[in-house]
């Protein structure tokens, strides 16, 4: 369970010291801190069950939420993340792991986005469309189709099987909010191979 710190403050409302308190049920792995002013009672809590009460507004997106939808075969130990106003990823180290946050436009940020509740813990996390846009998105300017098959397949080893499978009415709803040639590539090149055709 999380814990802010104004809810300990509380809680050890009776210790004369609270801080101390808190630094001792650390110390005693009672209590495990996961940045200045928030805390896990459990050590075993999977990491990206925290990633939107480290940081928010924010869902899990780009190589987490793909190996989550099983699109790639690595696991991924980075809880990747995507939000929006940031000139720069944010980053954070803590015992559960490592957690970035990168910048993706406003008006693409609520879109593919799905509310899912794991064991009481809120989480935000991108579906496969949304994650593998916003994958492309970050990645260098890709040319063609050419391109994109080698940076798809070779690069970012995505797994074909269930491709055709992919929601195209979302992905091309997310092309057209990105305004982004990477997006809308990465939409044609899915499109024009598992469909067949790409509508006028």
């Amino acid at each position: 369970m999380i814990k802010t710190f104004d809810q300990l403050k509380e809680e050890y409302k009776d210790y004369s010291n609270v801080k101390t308190k808190i630094a001792r049920e650390v110390d005693a792995n009672e209590l495990y801190r996961i940045i200045k002013g928030l805390y896990e009672t459990d050590k075993n809590t999977p990491a990206y069950y925290l990633a939107l009460s480290i940081y928010g507004p924010s869902y899990i997106s780009f190589r987490y939420a793909l190996a989550y939808h099983q699109a790639i075969p690595e696991r991924v130990y980075e809880v990747t993340c995507a939000s929006y106003n940031k000139n720069k990823a944010k980053e954070y180290d803590t015992y559960f792991g490592r957690f970035t946050y990168r910048s993706v436009p406003k008006k693409v940020f609520h879109l593919g986005v799905e509310y899912l509740i794991h064991d009481g813990y809120p989480v935000f996390m991108a579906t496969f469309e949304k994650a593998l846009a916003d994958t492309v998105y970050q990645a260098p300017l890709i040319k063609n189709l050419k391109e994109m098959e080698n940076y798809l397949f070779t690069q970012l080893r995505l797994e074909e099987e269930g491709l055709e499978l992919t929601n195209f009415k979302l992905l091309k709803e997310i092309s057209d909010l990105y305004h982004s040639r990477n997006v809308k590539l990465l939409y044609k090149y899915l499109f024009r191979r598992y469909k067949q055709w790409i509508p006028e």
